[in-house]
């Protein structure tokens, strides 16, 4: 009972598909003869010189904080593994002398 219900969910489901509308619940709709319109202002050479100044800035910004945190997080796992290695020898030397 249980393969002949799927079975027909799986039919009525395909029947389905080509009845919607695949895009009606987007936003904005959607429309293959409409084009979409930006209406974006209008920059002189120096105010692109100036954005394309300022992302650099904030790109090496952003690379020299992301090496530091990995430096930081680097040395902060090798002293746990530093620590827990001293742990572990520790522990086999007890578990050597206990045999």
């Amino acid at each position: 009972m249980g393969i002949l219900a799927m079975n027909i969910a799986i039919k009525n489901n395909r029947k389905l598909l080509s009845q919607r509308d695949r895009f009606k619940n987007r936003l904005g709709g959607y429309n293959v003869d409409k084009k979409t319109e930006y209406n974006l202002p209008n920059a002189t050479t120096k105010q692109l010189k100036d954005i394309k100044k300022r992302l650099k800035e904030e790109r090496k910004i952003r690379m020299l904080k992301v090496i530091i945190l990995t430096v930081i997080l680097f040395f902060g796992l090798l002293c746990v593994f530093a620590y827990s290695a001293d742990g572990i020898t520790e522990l086999l030397t007890d578990w050597i002398l206990i045999l």
